[in-house]
């Protein structure tokens, strides 16, 4: 039975909900939510358990704030006995642009908080990232106020558009590899 460890970044706090940071939590909220499941509050982090064929998913939202959440990542790997390269984290990426997403197997944290700590935790960074790309359309020095700001009305249509498809590629890269799954949605363009 193959185990896989699908990782949505974001912060708790209705503050932070539906935020440009926080799209990692939303794409495991519509996850859970299209295969008929719901998170419980369990040790760092919701948790939900989904199964699709021959895979059997551990879903989770850190629940230890974005700068940390490298433990709840390694605290469920190790408890699920997960290997490494069976965790997909999903990630709001600046250096994207708003219509693309972009799977990686490995690669280094570029800067984000949240890939910097799980980086940090498990001591490699050789696990696969989905990276949304949430653009970077802000006046210098307002970088945080963006990345922790809103959706605008005319980003909306693309954002839904594309959280579909991170969960249609969460479902190829557990039953097809990370291959198949980078080949379908590296190519793709959400223009409005």
């Amino acid at each position: 039975m193959n185990k896989f460890l699908v990782v949505g970044l974001g912060n708790i706090g209705q503050e932070y909900a539906h935020t440009r940071h926080n799209i990692g939590f939303d794409i495991a909220d519509s996850f859970t939510h299209k295969h008929r499941e719901v998170f419980t509050v369990e040790r760092l982090a919701f948790l939900s358990r989904i199964k699709i064929k021959n895979a059997n998913i551990v879903c989770i939202k850190p629940t230890t704030y974005m700068n940390l959440s490298g433990r709840a990542v390694k605290y469920w790997m190790e408890k699920e006995k997960i290997p490494v390269e069976n965790i997909l984290v999903i990630v709001d990426d600046l250096a994207l642009p708003i219509e693309k997403i972009r799977l990686r197997a490995q690669g280094s944290h570029a800067g984000h908080n949240g890939l910097k700590d799980i980086e940090f935790m498990l001591a490699t960074t050789a696990y696969p990232k989905l990276r949304f790309g949430i653009g970077n359309q802000f006046a210098k020095g307002a970088q945080v106020d963006f990345v922790l700001g809103k959706w605008t009305a005319e980003e909306l249509p693309v954002v839904k558009r594309k959280i579909e498809a991170c969960c249609e590629i969460i479902e190829i890269f557990v039953l097809q590899g990370s291959a198949a799954a980078m080949n379908k949605i590296n190519s793709m363009d959400f223009k409005g």
